[in-house]
């Protein structure tokens, strides 16, 4: 039997076990455009270097929402370094809600990490360039590099965004106030919500997820950042992606992963492939009930933990 039939038959019988669960979730309602999904969508991905697999509504688009951050992450370290980017955003996780304003004014002004709401506001006001559109072109670049093909954003997901995202805005001028934050509030605001807007699609967040197991080289062998950027970044992911339940989806999938809102989940096996999963059905943390069910059940069978 061959490697794809394998695998294929894997990721579709992982799907069938889980998708039912998605009855167990809601969809992300405080970004209005984001209530209309389907909760019953559900689609699987796999990137390995023998190819690509998928099952269930893997070409189904969405937003990459808080996965974006990982991008805006490595762009920011590209461009400014190491030194300025943690000079801004701290490295712990943190146990609070990913849009929390609290420990901004209980522990330290500037946030804790960069992928909670606050961190990637303050990332990407670090994106050099003259405009919004010369900065979002920077973060484009590179993940159209990474993917082989040109991205758009979601019009209708954009507009919803930047018109009811009164919590990041709050960020944002809290980290104006404190000096963390670099720029016009209102254009760094706008870059935020574009990158969040951004549509992807299961298959392409497995070769996303394959770039970071590949340390940083792309499908067709282009070295796009060092691989101590992806190791900073595939850090985070392990401590901070699955937001304050990262915990415990480290003890029970244990590979780096960042999770959206809009139901995507993005996985990276260091040296061995990445893993895109969707499903718009939301724990009340934000993770999607389907995603997180698949990544545990094809760690388990796959022994993918790296711990």
């Amino acid at each position: 039997m061959s490697i794809q039939v394998d695998m294929e038959s894997l990721l579709l019988e992982v799907l069938t076990e889980t998708s039912s669960s998605a009855s167990e979730g809601k969809v992300a309602s405080y970004i209005p455009e984001l209530s209309k999904a389907d909760p019953s969508l559900a689609g699987v991905a796999v990137m390995t270097p023998d190819g690509l697999f998928q099952a269930g509504d893997s070409s189904h688009p969405f937003t990459l929402q808080s996965i974006s951050k990982i991008i805006t992450l490595m762009a920011a370290l590209e461009q400014r370094g190491v030194e300025e980017v943690f000079a801004r955003v701290g490295s712990e996780p943190t146990g609070d809600p990913f849009n929390s304003i609290v420990k901004l004014e209980t522990a330290e002004h500037k946030p804790l990490n960069p992928m909670i709401n606050a961190g990637a506001i303050a990332v990407c006001s670090l994106i050099p360039g003259s405009s919004v559109e010369e900065r979002f072109s920077i973060i484009l670049e590179m993940l159209e590099a990474i993917l082989g093909r040109t991205v758009q954003i979601d019009q209708a997901v954009y507009t919803s965004e930047k018109e009811t995202g009164h919590r990041n805005r709050a960020l944002a001028y809290f980290l104006k106030d404190t000096g963390v934050l670099e720029g016009d509030v209102e254009e760094v605001l706008d870059l935020y919500f574009q990158q969040c807007s951004i549509l992807v699609d299961c298959t392409d967040l497995a070769r996303i997820g394959m770039f970071l197991a590949a340390k940083g080289i792309t499908w067709s062998g282009q070295r796009l950042v060092s691989a101590s950027i992806v190791r900073l970044v595939t850090t985070f992911m392990v401590t901070c992606g699955m937001y304050n339940a990262s915990g415990e989806f480290a003890i029970q999938v244990g590979i780096p992963a960042k999770s959206g809102v809009s139901g995507g989940i993005l996985g990276a096996v260091p040296g061995r492939f990445g893993i895109g999963t969707f499903g718009p059905a939301l724990d009340p943390k934000g993770n999607s009930i389907v995603g997180v069910k698949m990544l545990r059940e094809l760690s388990h069978r796959l022994d993918l933990s790296i711990f």
